[in-house]
Order: structure tokens, then sequence, then C-alpha cells
């Protein structure tokens, strides 16, 4: 029993303790799991409260961030040197997996995530191991991020240290391990971080970037293992372990900062047995310090305008592939032009592009070094500054620019972007070349540089002047350009060609700066624009000359491409032709001649390889010199060259006029290109064209010649496009009567005697001279008082070949002249001459003299008269004893005045009986070999400044009726006379060489005063 009782509680008691250690597991299991779930609905709530501004990305989304990485740009050389990095704070290069060393990857693990390959996106371990780190403050910092957290943090998070952020990144490097390999994760990482300051000054992001920038090395399996581990130690704190400063200059204490973080990861290398001890200890004495890249200037230090100016006309050229309408409309819309530039741009500098342009290094070092050296130059202006020069060199074949000088300081480029007046530059691309395509002139034709009137706007006129301010009357056309008188360049533009036609011409030729309000500038042609023109237009439109007509747009890009190898855009050479190849041979040819006889002959006094290859070019200048131009080109280059200030209120000087300016440098450029690249002028001569024939013409109108204008020697031989060879035979000769007053021939007046006329053979011009002055005199009362002449100045050097279709303008008063006064004989051996004032009558058209042997009475000495306007001297009077002369004064109706007094030889005889009753007793006056009436003093306050183009000589007056001026290369003579003035106190002198000593006479009548002091001019 007592057995049953035990055995039942036994039984009993043994339920009851299972069962209630059954209950107390079930509900503290309960508890736990109902606190489990409640902890972590906590957690989850917390966390989803901290991330829940952070959007769920997709994994299309991840992977194209991911392979999204702003990559740097390079510019290079026409033989594809490096020129340099475009523009970025960064300097970025992208690898492949494959391209990176496993010696820097195991670097990199060992340091910043040790167990990287094992786990998911974030490392229990390695974050308490840097809690322990921080709590202890241990001297070496790992941190706990794994290599996910940090790539993830980089690419999709911000930098601060929020719990949010460290939560968002855990979470995000989750997800990332799931959808990216570990080689995946590892190049991406190894592509985006910074690594600190390369050598060149810029931050270097990427192990490709870190590896060129800090030592130099292009392939990265040519990094050893110490430099391996001082790079994979960097992207912890890449600011302080730089060994490179902003300007690219070595930092020692950041070095030795990297040095310690390297020596670090080489000891967590050898602890993960990745490396041997040996390895080790080889690593540590490597000599990193000498294994770096030497310190290098950015391409925007040393080659700073030419790469703003690659950026710039990159931006154009991938504008041209990517937004192509909104390029072709720019004008028209602005803003949207603005924008797709801004967006290309930014493009530009992010993609990773390549650009290769066209500049030649050797020739764009040698122009900048030009532009550096300060005795080519003026010095420096007190307020203007510096002369600037602008320049550039362009293949003619395809317009490739090989060089350029942007300017001589500040970042202004005044080769491209500067707009300024080009003078006599634009004679040749809208006058000359257009004219010679139609045929309208040839460079034996002829044009008559005689004044033109233009109208000036709604009110006023405008008379143009050439730069010497004198009218040469008919010369030929080369000579026309060879001197660059404006006259003709503007009646071919005008009359010839037209505004509209020539303008376009220009624009076929790349001048793209041609505005609406150009269309009424009727000096344009001779640098009269609204805009102006740059360098680079200008020389661009010249390059088609010696290309045959041919135009290609200059272009500076080659080609541009992509991160990955691909063109993405590629120059074109698609030349346009816009004239024929004889037109551009005759268009060579005379400007051939500009360097050889005319404005640019002193090209052959500054260009040292004179000679050994042919060059033709234009001068070109602007009123007072504020801009100075020289274009010109061999048969493979042209080289144009603008020289002036930034400002063009400024104005250049120097002795020998503002072209030499340009001139000189474009002289030492082509020296340059000739000693520097001989292959540029591999071609020896401009090649003659078929059609081009040699012709014999007349001077006087470009036509066939007559018999008559041959035996008067009018001709000239010149070149001419078969084409338009003359088939007319020369007319404009003439023979007729016709009366000279004020310098210009006129018809006589019906009554006009006949031997107060001229007859001879004369030439008929497109326009007498005399309906010209007509005009003129209709306007100048609405010309500006500063801009007024007297008419002689507008008349040009042959006017007295003239054959007039004006009346003569003088009208008789009814009365006869009053007679002429002041007679002075003067005897020279069996000669005399005879001087006189003229009448006071303006009538007068003429005078005649009458003689007496001393015997007979006075008769009148047929054949010898003085025309009105002439020199008052009757000369070759012949000498006999006894005999007498008087004058008297004919008007233009033929009245005769009485007579003057009577001078005689040697001897009076009262008994003779003049006309009218006048004893000639009593106004007698006997000279004989002496030189009659008083001596006037001489001259005071000589003076000598240039005036423009011409040496300005002043005095001042005593008088005198006549002034004559002497010049002498030596102060003590001998001095030759070069000039005189009828009164005038002033003389303008034009010569190639002024230098030398200058003084002035006096003179009344037969005499004349003793010399001025001589005064020195220096040129």
């Amino acid at each position: 029993m007592l057995k049953r009782l035990q055995s039942f509680f036994s039984h009993k008691v043994v339920r009851n303790i299972g069962r209630y250690t059954w209950l107390t597991f079930k509900w503290t299991f309960i508890t736990i799991l109902v606190c489990g779930f409640l902890a972590a609905g906590a957690i989850f709530g917390y966390t989803s409260a901290l991330v829940k501004d952070d959007p769920v990305r997709s994994k299309e989304e991840i992977l194209a961030k991911m392979e999204e990485n702003a990559m740097t740009g390079f510019v290079y050389f026409n033989d594809d040197m490096e020129l340099g990095q475009l523009r970025s704070d960064e300097d970025r290069r992208m690898a492949t997996y494959d391209e990176i060393p496993k010696l820097v990857m195991e670097a990199l693990v060992a340091v910043e995530d040790s167990n990287f390959y094992e786990h998911m996106g974030f490392d229990v371990k390695g974050v308490f191991r840097a809690v322990k780190q921080k709590v202890f403050n241990e001297p070496i910092q790992t941190g706990g991020s794994t290599i996910t957290q940090q790539l993830a943090r980089r690419v999709f998070l911000s930098m601060d240290r929020e719990l949010s952020r460290k939560v968002k990144e855990i979470l995000l490097s989750v997800r990332i391990e799931r959808i990216m390999t570990k080689e995946q994760i590892i190049t991406a990482y190894l592509n985006k971080v910074p690594f600190g300051t390369g050598a060149n000054g810029y931050n270097v992001h990427g192990i490709k970037a870190a590896a060129k920038g800090i030592f130099g090395i292009d392939n990265l399996n040519e990094l050893n293992l110490a430099q391996s581990a001082y790079l994979a130690g960097l992207p912890q704190l890449p600011s302080s372990y730089s060994a490179f400063k902003g300007n690219g200059e070595f930092d020692e204490p950041g070095f030795n900062r990297a040095v310690e973080r390297q020596h670090w990861v080489l000891k967590r290398m050898l602890e993960t047995e990745k490396i041997t001890e040996e390895e080790y200890q080889e690593a540590l004495s490597f000599n990193l310090r000498d294994s770096l890249s030497e310190p290098q200037e950015k391409a925007y230090t040393t080659y700073p305008n030419l790469m703003i100016e690659v950026e710039k006309k990159a931006t154009e050229a991938l504008l041209s592939v990517k937004y192509p309408e909104v390029l072709e409309k720019k004008e028209e819309n602005k803003e949207a032009y603005q924008e797709a530039y801004k967006e290309t741009q930014q493009e530009l500098f992010r993609g990773g592009y390549k650009v290769y342009t066209t500049i030649d290094k050797t020739l764009y070092d040698a122009m900048q070094a030009i532009a550096n050296e300060p005795s080519h130059f003026l010095p420096d202006h007190p307020e203007a500054g510096v002369e600037q020069i602008g320049a550039i060199m362009i293949n003619n074949e395809d317009g490739a620019i090989l060089g350029m000088i942007e300017g001589r300081s500040g970042s202004f480029n005044h080769a491209t972007q500067a707009y300024r007046q080009p003078g006599s530059t634009m004679k040749p691309i809208a006058a000359y070349l257009p004219a010679l395509e139609k045929g309208a002139i040839q460079p034996g034709g002829i044009i008559d540089d005689s004044p033109i009137v233009l109208k000036n706007g709604n009110s006023g006129w405008h008379i143009p002047e050439n730069w010497n301010h004198r009218f040469q009357g008919l010369i030929t056309a080369r000579e026309a350009l060879n001197q660059s008188y404006n006259i003709p360049a503007i009646k071919l533009f005008l009359n010839e060609v037209g505004i509209e036609e020539a303008w376009n011409f220009a624009r076929q030729l790349g001048i793209t700066s041609i505005t609406e309000e150009d269309n009424y500038s009727q000096t344009g042609v001779i640098g009269g624009m609204y805009k102006g023109v740059s360098v680079e237009e200008m020389t661009n439109a010249y390059t088609a000359i010696p290309n045959k007509g041919a135009f290609n747009d200059a272009y500076m890009i080659r080609k541009i491409e992509s991160a990955d190898g691909k063109i993405i855009y590629e120059h074109k050479h698609e030349p346009t032709q816009v004239f024929s190849e004889q037109t551009a041979y005759l268009m060579t040819d005379m400007l051939r001649t500009v360097i050889t006889s005319g404005t640019g002959k002193n090209i052959k006094t500054y260009l040292k390889n004179y000679g050994k290859f042919p060059i033709s070019g234009k001068t070109g200048s602007t009123n007072e010199d504020g801009d100075a131009w020289f274009v010109g080109y061999s048969p493979d280059i042209t080289v144009g060259v603008w020289a002036g200030y930034s400002e063009p209120k400024y104005k250049l000087s120097s002795k020998n006029g503002s072209t030499m300016h340009a001139m000189k440098v474009w002289s030492l450029v082509m020296d340059a290109a000739y000693e520097k690249k001989p292959e540029l002028f591999k071609t020896d001569k401009f090649e003659r064209p078929d059609d081009i024939v040699e012709m014999t013409v007349s001077n006087l109108s470009g036509k066939l010649p007559s018999d008559l204008t041959r035996s008067t020697g009018h001709l000239v031989t010149d070149l001419f496009n078969r084409k338009y060879v003359p088939t007319e035979v020369d007319d404009v000769l003439v023979k007729m009567k016709y009366i000279t007053y004020n310098g210009v021939n006129y018809l006589p007046n019906p009554a006009t005697p006949d031997d107060m006329l001229k007859e001879q053979v004369v030439i008929k011009r497109p326009e007498s001279i005399a309906s010209i002055l007509n005009r003129i005199k209709e306007v100048s009362s609405s010309l500006p008082a500063n801009k007024r002449k007297s008419l002689s100045a507008y008349i040009p050097k042959d006017a007295g070949m003239d054959a007039p279709t004006e009346t003569d303008p003088r009208a008789g008063d009814g009365k006869a002249p009053e007679p002429p006064t002041n007679l002075v004989f003067t005897r020279s051996g069996d000669t005399n001459t005879l001087s006189f004032a003229p009448s006071a009558s303006s009538d007068v058209v003429g005078y005649r003299i009458y003689r007496t042997d001393g015997v007979k009475s006075f008769e009148r000495m047929n054949g010898k008269v003085v025309i009105a306007g002439e020199e008052n001297v009757f000369s070759g009077l012949p000498y006999s004893f006894g005999s007498g002369y008087y004058v008297t004064a004919v008007d233009v109706e033929g009245k005769e005045s009485a007579p003057s007094r009577i001078v005689f030889n040697d001897s009076i005889n009262p008994d003779l009986i003049l006309p009218g009753g006048d004893s000639g007793q009593n106004n007698s006056e006997v000279k004989g070999n002496s030189n009659g009436g008083e001596e006037p003093g001489p001259p005071s306050g000589v003076k000598a400044k240039m005036n423009g183009k011409a040496l300005q000589i002043t005095w001042k007056g005593n008088k005198a009726s006549q002034y004559n001026v002497y010049y002498s290369e030596k102060e003590d003579g001998p001095f030759q006379k070069i000039g005189s003035t009828k009164g005038d106190t002033e003389f303008n002198y034009y010569a190639s060489e002024l230098e030398g000593y200058y003084r002035v006479t006096a003179s009344n009548g037969s005499k004349e005063s003793s010399p001025s002091a001589a005064v020195h001019f220096e040129s």
C-alpha cells in the first residue's frame, strides 16, 4: 500500500513538475515573443521614421548611378600630344576591373574592409572594432563603414553624421550587395573616391587619376606594392594625406602623414597574409618621395587663352552634333542657344571627352614668344596700357588654325573675340575680288582717283579722301591697290559691284560680322563698318586667295572622342568655290606688288627670310592709327595680324606709321614658321592657271591702244583674265581747245580770244573735273566746318589733261580789266625775265606782253601769253639794247586792259608813245642785271611735325608773295628746293625718307630772302 501511495504521489509530483515547467516555459516564450515583436515593431517603426524620406531605389537606378561618372576631358595638339586637362576642379579617369591590379584591391580591402568578400553590406565586427578604437582613442582609426557603405554614401547620400544617414547607408548597402557583384562594387569604389591633390594641382578622383596625378603612372599595372599601399591609404582622409598643394607644389607635412598611413596599410596586408615579411620590408624601404610626379602647371596656367578658346570651339562642335537646329538659328533664338550652349559646355567638362585640335605646339609657342618680347612693341602707354596684338595662322588648303596670338595681357582674345575696323584690308575682299570676278576691272584696268561726293545719312555730305590727302587721277587698279588709295576702292564697291553684292561676297568668305547697318555704309570697304571684323574672320577670308578661290571655314577642332573612344564629332573638309582660279591668281599678283612696290614694301626690312618663299599681302590702318593690320600669305599658309590698344580711342604712333607694327609682327611670325616648320613652305610659287594672259593696253582707259595712244606713250602692260580681255580700242584721247581756270580745264566762253586758249590732246574721263568740283561746291556748305577745304584741294594730279565738259564759269563785267602791277625785269645773259602781280579784276583769263626794240613802237609778242592761275612770269624774252616791255590783262570777253607800267632793258626812250597816250618815261624802271624789288626778310619760327602721312612744315610769315622750302640730309647742306607756296605759311611734304634739315626763304618777285634757321626733323 505504502508502495502504491509512494508510487502514486511520485507520479503526480513528476507530472505536476512537468506541467508547471511546461507552462512556465510556454508563457515565458510567449512573453519573450510578444516582447520581441513589440521591440521589433518599435525598432521597425523607429527605423522607418529615420528612413521615411529616403526613396526606394530601383535596380536600374542604382546601376545607372554607379556607372555615372564625371570624367576629366583632355585637349591635344595637332600631333596628338596632350595640351592639357579641360577646366575642372577634379581629375577623373575611369578604370575597368581588369585594369586594376590585384595588389591595389588587396591593399584597399586590408585597410578599409578586411571582411569585404564575406559580409552582405555591413560588418558587425568592423562596427565593434571602430567603436573600440573610438572609445580608447587608439592612434589608428579604421572606421566602421564597409567599402559598400562608403560607396553608397558617396553615390546616394550626404556626408553628414546623423544617425538617419547611417541607417540609410546600411540598408542601401545591403540592397547594393544584392544587385551588384563584389567586383562591380570595388571597381565603382576605386573609380569614385577622392585621393587628394595631384602634381598638377587638380583634385584626383579614382585610382587611375590618382596613379597619374601622384606618381605620373598611366598603366596601373606599373604600380609597385609601396605605391599601391600609399594610394589605398588616401581615401580615408585625402585632404590631410595629400602630398601636393592646390598649385601643384610639394606638401611635405601632408606627404609625411600619407606615408604613416601607408605603413599601416602595409601592416594590415602583412597581418591578413596578403604579403610576406620580405615584401613588407622591401615596400617600407622604397623611396616614395623620389617616385612622386614632378609638380606641373595646369594647362589653364601655361596656355590660358588657348584653353578657353578650345572650350568655346569644342562646345560649338558638340552643339552642331547635339542641337544642330539650335546652332543654326542662334541669332534668331539667342535664349535657346545660350541654354543649349551652357548645358553642352558642362557636358564637355564632365564627359571625359578627348578634344583634338589643329594647333601646332611649336608654332603656337613661337608666336607666344614673339608676343612676350617687349622690344617688338611700343613702351606701355600710361593710360592705354600695353600695345595689344591679335594674330592667327591658318593652313590655306583646309582652313586649320595652326597658331595664334590672343593678346599680350589679359584673358580677352584679340584674335577671335575683338571686332575692330579693318581699314584697307577690306579692299581686296569687298571691292577688288568681286570686281575682278565679274570682269568689272582687271589689274591693268583704269579707275579715276578723283573726288566722290557721298550722301551722309538723311542730311549732310561726305567727301572721302586718300591717306595722302591727294587725288591721283586716272590710274590702274594695280597702282590703286599698291598705294592703298581709298577712292578707287570706294568706286568699285559702290558703282561696279554694289554694296549688297559686295557684302554677300564677303559673307561667302566667312565675314559673319557684317550687320544690317553696313548695308548703308558707303565707306565700309575702307573700314567704316558698324561692328568691324575679327582677325580670325579677316585672315580666314584671305586664305581663299592662295587656295585658288576655294574657301574653307577656319577650324580648330579636328575631332572629339567620347570617354570610350567613340568619335562624337569630326571636322569635314567641305571647300566652297567662291571665285575662279584666274581671279585668285590676279588678286595674288596684285597683292604681290603691294609688297614689292606698294604700302607693304617695308616687309623687306623686317622679314629675315624675304625672297626665300613667295608672299603677297595687304596693309590696313584706320583714322589716326587706332588700328593697324597686315594680312599676308604664302602659297601654303596665311597669317593675319592686328595691332592696337584694347580701347580704340587710344592711337598707335611710330616714326614709320602704324602699319609697321603689324608688318613687323607678321614678319617675325613668318620667319619663325619658316625656320621651325619648313614643311609648311612646300610650294615654291603661286601656280599660274590657264587663261591668264599678258597684254598692253591704254593707261587712260584700259582699252586696246589706238595709234594716238601709242604715239603719246599712254601704255601699260599687265595681266588679264582671257575671259575679260578688252576688245574695244581706246577712244578717250581727243584734241580740243580749252581754257584753264584755277587749275581746271573748261570749255571757253565764245568771246574768249584764241590766244588765251590751249589746244592739245586731252582725256575724256568718266566725269570731268569741272563737273566734280561743281558738285563739291554745291555741298560744301553742309560739310562739317573742320572738313571744308578750298576747291583746289580736290583737283587731281592729272587735271591738266582733262577734257572739259563745263563752260568757263567766269562772266565779264562789261569793262576792261585792271592792268597787272609790280613789274620786275631781270636780265640773265642774253635773255630776260619779266614777272608781275596779277590784275585785280576777277574775270581775267590771261596776260599778253608787248615789246619795243627802242626804235619801233610797241608790238604784241605773238605766242607769248600767261594764262591766269599760272606763274605770273614771262621768261625767255630776247635781249637787245634799249628794248622795253609792258603787260596787259585780257578778260573772258576778250576785253584788254590798259598797259602796265613799262620796264626797259638798258635805257629809256621818252619819245615812244604808248597806246592811249601814256608816256613810257614816267613809269619806267631799268633793272638790267640787278634783282629788282625790295628783298624780304627771312621767315622765322620754322617747325616740322608729322601730320598723318605727311611732314608738315610751318613758319611765321612776313607778307611775302611766295615761300620756298629747302631740304638737306646734313645741317651744312647742300640744300635742295623741294617746293614752294603762294603766300601760305604751311607746306606738307610726302616722301619715303623724311629725316633731315629743312629751311624756308621768302620771295617777292625776283628777290629772295636769306634762308631761315634750319630745323631738324628726326623720324
